[in-house]
């Protein structure tokens, strides 16, 4: 039996194509998944994400266990309901999960993880938690929805109560939230544009999403958020990085904080790639001929060296297809995606390739 989120009657009354994701049955798109991409570059669409978890944390020492756990250093965090993104390590580096933090209270924190990790990351939070006397509850009562576009922030802000909550999310700079009660407003995203991340009751959830649906937000599905935040260069937990990478080599370097002193989990195994470079990184795609790229295609270059793709497909905003792919350090020259026995020209980039409706490469 698949997992349902309260939304769940939604996506069925609205007619939308729903999948296993994770083990929820979830919307992969509504009508067409083209014109949620575009609704959402160019006006303000909405994702719903409670398959996705949160992780309260409290205790005194909440912020020390933290500055332990998390490769990424939440003595950034300054300011209440400030964010960080940060990778979760194994002790041989491999990423455990990819996730956002925000300081709530000096003795209390939030995690927002990914649906197909929670129970990983739960039983491993605990684990470690338990060393500095930290509680980790799973927030099941709380639902999440995402509302990105360049008038996500305008048409939400209508719906906030109370007042202050409107008036203070809307003053908020990015990776930044604000909360009354239970209702937590974050602008984050997962998208390349501007909006909101809410994380709700889940009745609020539902009446949320009505008055949304009211005001002309267009219900997005899981197709057009993966092609999305394909064309922002965002990584997708198990596709560019799991277990058996490290954040390096993952294009996430920027996410490591070497504090000096802090001695994070996975610090030892991949420090000495940060010394000496990594064998393999993250690396921009642009297809120059015809076809399509998807996962786990072949790239070969002119030095010889290779790589793999890690995710792709077609790019609506750019009108052909990108991918991001695992190569070679030593990678030069020309390069070639092999699609279907065919080697197929191709040009290396920097992600992001769009954010915020504009192209970047």
């Amino acid at each position: 039996m698949l997992k349902q989120t309260v939304l769940h009657s939604e996506h069925q009354r609205l007619g939308a194509k729903l999948v296993d994701f994770a083990g929820w049955d979830m919307p992969i798109q509504y009508q067409s998944q083209l014109d949620e991409h575009h609704a959402v570059r160019s006006g303000a669409g909405m994702f719903d994400v409670s398959h996705m978890s949160v992780i309260d944390l409290k205790g005194p020492r909440t912020r020390e266990f933290l500055r332990k756990l998390l490769a990424n250093d939440v003595a950034k965090l300054q300011t209440v309901g400030r964010a960080l993104y940060s990778c979760m390590l194994r002790e041989d580096g491999g990423v455990i999960d990819d996730l956002i933090v925000y300081l709530i209270a000096e003795d209390r924190f939030r995690l927002v993880v990914n649906a197909g990790t929670t129970q990983k990351d739960l039983d491993w939070v605990r684990d470690h938690a338990a060393l500095f006397s930290v509680g980790a509850q799973h927030r099941s009562d709380l639902g999440i929805l995402a509302v990105q576009g360049p008038q996500a922030r305008e048409i939400v802000g209508r719906f906030l109560e109370p007042e202050l909550l409107s008036a203070n999310a809307a003053s908020l700079k990015p990776f930044n939230a604000v909360f009354h009660g239970d209702t937590f407003v974050a602008r984050t995203g997962y998208t390349g544009e501007d909006g909101y991340e809410l994380i709700l009751p889940h009745a609020e959830l539902k009446t949320l999403w009505t008055q949304l649906l009211d005001a002309g937000v267009k219900p997005c599905g899981l197709g057009a958020r993966d092609t999305l935040r394909l064309e922002a260069g965002m990584n997708l937990y198990g596709q560019d990085m799991d277990e058996s990478t490290h954040p390096l080599e993952s294009g996430l370097g920027w996410t490591v904080a070497w504090t000096e002193g802090r001695d994070f989990i996975g610090r030892t195994a991949i420090e000495p790639y940060a010394v000496n470079g990594t064998p393999r990184l993250l690396a921009g795609v642009v297809l120059e001929g015809r076809g399509i790229m998807r996962a786990h295609m072949k790239l070969r270059f002119a030095n010889g060296a290779s790589g793999e793709t890690t995710s792709g497909g077609f790019a609506p905003t750019m009108k052909q297809s990108i991918a991001l792919a695992r190569i070679d350090a030593t990678a030069d020259g020309g390069c070639e995606v092999e699609i279907r026995g065919q080697w197929v020209p191709a040009r290396l980039v920097k992600p992001p390739f769009v954010r915020n409706g504009k192209m970047l490469v």
